[in-house]
């Protein structure tokens, strides 16, 4: 694929957290449309960085960022492109601010220059689109959190992104729940990247896998066998598998 036509092109960046040892080791990625890519690693290993690296939240002490074929430099040029890509935080308290389900998952249409009434009609039917129908004048605040993490992926998708990028998605969902944000995930026509400690979780709704490890970004094609009597790529890095189906005795 040629760099230009990537809609995430990371090329060569290091980021460092005051000073200390690099949370970003000269990494480079590429991200192009239809690929559905998983990011596994051990905690602190630099993921969640780079996630608030591509959105602006940021920025490299090094390297360069390129989204839609435009090169990334200062928040103004971030400001358009953060429409295109939604953030899923990996703590849905962080993502949630409004009294109501559906003030919350209407506020980007509205960020977006729509109409009260086009956002309320936005955000319903995103509701419904994950099997939240009825939950809009519930109270934010009192949802469990497997409900808050629906939400706040509501108020991503509400936006409309081309891009998603998902930070441990799965974290307080049960099992069906969980099944239910898989089906949603692998009928979606757009691109994302998603951070999982969960193996079965990664193999069933992403196409290409990358690990990070101590700030570096590897692929590793090799399937190998760990302390599961089972055998996948990325063995060696700490996982968890929460499906019987993915394991082969």
């Amino acid at each position: 694929m040629n760099q230009h036509d990537a809609l995430i092109n990371i090329s060569d960046v290091s980021f460092s957290y005051n000073g200390h040892a690099p949370a970003l080791d000269h990494v480079s990625f590429q991200l192009s449309a239809g690929e559905k890519v998983g990011l596994v690693g051990p905690n602190g290993s630099g993921k969640t960085t780079l996630f608030l690296l591509t959105m602006g939240l940021l920025y490299p002490s090094s390297g360069k960022i390129e989204l839609f074929g435009e090169k990334m430099e200062h928040e103004e040029d971030f400001r358009e492109v953060r429409q295109k890509i939604g953030l899923l935080f990996q703590d849905a308290d962080d993502q949630l601010f409004c009294p109501t389900v559906l003030e919350d998952v209407a506020f980007g249409p509205l960020n977006q220059g729509r109409s009260q009434r086009e956002a309320r009609k936005i955000a319903v039917h995103t509701l419904t689109s994950l099997g939240l129908e009825g939950f809009e004048n519930r109270v934010t605040h009192k949802l469990s959190g497997g409900e808050k993490r629906l939400v706040s992926l509501a108020t991503v998708m509400a936006m409309k992104p081309e891009i998603l990028l998902l930070d441990e998605p799965t974290t307080g969902l049960d099992a069906e729940t969980t099944q239910r944000l898989i089906s949603i995930l692998t009928s979606l026509d757009l691109s994302y990247i998603l951070i999982s400690h969960d193996m079965d979780f990664i193999v069933k709704t992403t196409n290409k896998v990358y690990a990070m490890v101590h700030g570096t970004l590897t692929t590793e094609e090799e399937v190998v066998p760990h302390t599961h009597v089972h055998a996948h790529g990325y063995g060696r890095l700490p996982h968890v598998h929460t499906s019987a189906e993915k394991v082969n005795p």
